[in-house]
């Protein structure tokens, strides 16, 4: 599957959008759930993507360097709101004219990538992490096939180097994928997450 850089940047707004109304779904009682990202609560996973937004602004407007940027939020006692200020954050910096053929300094990976392949790693970070809040509050993800098929696509070229996966990285290592599995099942597993392990309630 081909995706174009005006692609990527759409498929990223269906995800981030999916990923805000996975994360409103939640309750008070809600934010002390375990998920699937081993030790962290809802809340805590919330923090993540919240910072990841808020860095992945910043690096698309060429502040990616600045640490400040990518730090979790201190308050967190409205996950939600903070959660959906970041995502319109990032939202509209990656809209911008040019955004996605910038370079992009992105700390965790050592260095600058092109913006498009970066805006390519939060798009498939946000099919995940949507589907982790889902998992965790037992609800059901709602993504178009399309958008599935390009997460796969993205999921498939992630770098599966042992020494780069784990607590700590961005993904766990990958499992084996049944046959048979479907596009979500597939990036999942990919990515070190086991969909079994979460059902759908209700």
């Amino acid at each position: 599957m081909t995706v174009t850089e005006s692609d990527i940047v759409e498929l990223d707004r269906i995800a981030v959008h999916e990923a805000v109304r996975m994360v409103g779904l939640a309750e008070e009682s809600d934010w002390e759930r375990d998920t699937p990202c081993a030790g962290w609560s809802l809340r805590r996973l919330v923090a993540h993507m919240t910072a990841q937004h808020l860095g992945f602004a910043a690096a698309a407007r060429g502040a990616g360097h600045e640490a400040a940027h990518w730090r979790e939020p201190e308050d967190m006692r409205d996950p939600a709101g903070a959660h959906r200020v970041a995502a319109t954050a990032v939202l509209a910096a990656f809209a911008e004219p040019g955004a996605a053929e910038r370079e992009f300094a992105l700390p965790e990976l050592g260095g600058s990538v092109p913006g498009g392949r970066a805006v390519s790693f939060h798009f498939v970070d946000y099919v995940v992490h949507a589907w982790d809040v889902a998992a965790a509050l037992g609800a059901r993800l709602e993504l178009p096939d399309h958008v599935l098929d390009a997460a796969l696509a993205v999921a498939r070229r992630v770098p599966g180097d042992p020494a780069r996966r784990g607590p700590g990285f961005a993904f766990a290592p990958a499992l084996e994928v049944p046959a048979g599995s479907g596009p979500l099942e597939e990036a999942l597993r990919l990515l070190g997450r086991v969909p079994q392990e979460w059902p759908v309630r209700g």
